[in-house]
């Protein structure tokens, strides 16, 4: 007998092993949107315990975000090579020891080394979690199970601004480091829980390990409650015809590369944008009411819902629609903000943009993988998190010319910013809703 790993992922449906699945990649998922939102969340803190200047203390992010790049960059790649579960497991363990590294550090200079080898290891994390997942999933559930492991971002966003907030209401002398130390330790639970977790029947195949790859669907079958494949079945890959592409940037991917790639910068540069300058502005200024780290958990809150219709929109409507309609909602939270004079409107305006913007990165986390055949996956989804960490690399340095000329100018800009990302993503024509990913 002979079929495709996604017929065969396809007869045991997205259940208990998916479900454990989620789990395990969604808590260090939470772990590391922890470390990444903790930098506009502990920069007041850390210039306060160093004595320096609030923007210098904003390092922490430029230092974070090039980790992040260099580790998305290379791990991706790495992981097209190696494994994927090696490259879990590698990045995972250094993301709990350098983050908890970070909460001891005595100097500012150290501090930022800590935050750039934590940066790496989030950089080589969150894009072979994203490739192991979904070829793990039949093609029927794969955009919805996706966004699924995307909202534990929100829940990540969720549990830093209420630590923020008690650090506040408790007087706690350096905040910064109870940000640190609560972001680390899922991950330092998720190092023992990856264990469970079996090497990519995909990669297996592409590397030619046959029975290997027999042996890991079976396992997700069984645990299922599916019955197992027969010994002797021919797993194959949903290959692509013969002369398919062998880069992303081959001349058949290179308009869907160049379009999602612009979308990934523009998107992060904005998200990272505002959630860096946001907390600081809510803490120090706002308007009215519509201040202090509690709005934040409210803001925090607003992203549930946004991940829940993105996962019922890139199945219902398909994922491009999905995240063309993010990106124009996001667009117009931003421009809204412009406009408003009361803190009503503020406070609806930073709502729809929180609930937009990260709607729009479920889906376009949902979207980017399939865009790649299984030989390029973790390449594509590499490059495309390293693209977003320039944006957050530029987020905390080039922008503050913007906020110079004022909080409303510079969210603006950003209004700006996400209406060229829906005009780049019109250069991507693929729907890979229902599609094998091959």
């Amino acid at each position: 007998m002979k079929m495709t790993i996604d017929e065969a992922l396809a007869r045991g449906g997205a259940g208990t092993f998916q479900k454990r699945l989620l789990g395990i990649f969604g808590l260090v998922w939470a772990a590391d949107a922890m470390q990444v939102i903790a930098v506009g969340f502990a920069a007041p803190s850390v210039a306060a315990t160093f004595g320096i200047e609030r923007t210098v203390a904003l390092q922490i992010g430029t230092l974070f975000f090039l980790g992040m790049f260099v580790g998305a960059f290379v791990f991706g790649r790495v992981a097209d090579r190696i494994g994927r579960r090696n490259v879990l497991l590698l990045t995972v363990a250094a993301d709990a020891v350098f983050g908890l590294a970070s909460v001891f550090a005595g100097d500012f200079t150290i501090l930022l080394a800590l935050r750039f080898f934590t940066g790496v290891a989030v950089g080589g994390t969150l894009p072979v979690d994203y490739a192991m997942m979904a070829e793990f999933l039949p093609p029927k559930n794969r955009g919805r199970w996706l966004v699924f492991l995307e909202g534990f971002w929100a829940i990540g966003t969720i549990v830093v601004a209420l630590t923020a907030w008690i650090a506040s209401v408790n007087g706690a002398a350096a905040p910064w480091r109870w940000i640190f130390l609560v972001a680390a330790l899922p991950a330092l639970i998720g190092i023992f829980l990856r264990l469970w977790v079996p090497e990519s029947p995909m990669y297996l195949l592409k590397t030619g390990r046959k029975e290997d790859a027999l042996r890991v669907v079976n396992r997700v079958l069984s645990v299922n409650g599916a019955e197992t494949l027969p010994r002797g079945t021919e797993l194959t890959l949903a290959l692509p015809p013969e002369g398919a592409p062998t880069s992303i940037l081959s001349d058949s991917l290179l308009p869907r590369t160049i379009g999602i790639m612009a979308v990934w910068f523009l998107v992060s540069l904005s998200y990272y944008g505002v959630f860096i300058w946001v907390p600081g502005w809510l803490a120090g200024e706002g308007m009215g009411w519509v201040r202090g780290y509690g709005f934040l958990v409210i803001l925090a809150l607003a992203q549930i819902p946004g991940y829940a219709l993105a996962a019922y929109g890139v199945e219902k409507w398909g994922r491009r629609a999905t995240l063309m309609g993010f990106l124009i909602a996001s667009a117009a939270g931003c421009f809204l903000f412009t406009m408003s004079l009361s803190p009503a409107m503020i406070a609806f305006s930073l709502i729809l943009m929180s609930f937009a913007l990260l709607g729009t990165w479920g889906a376009l986390y949902a979207f980017t993988p399939e865009l790649y055949p299984t030989n390029l996956r973790g390449t594509g989804m590499g490059t495309a998190s390293a693209v977003a960490r320039l944006g957050g690399l530029f987020a905390p340095s080039l922008l503050t010319f913007a906020f110079a000329k004022g909080f409303a100018f510079a969210i603006g800009v950003f209004a700006a910013l996400l209406v060229l990302g829906a005009l780049a993503l019109l250069m991507v024509k693929t729907e890979t809703k229902d599609r094998a990913i091959g």
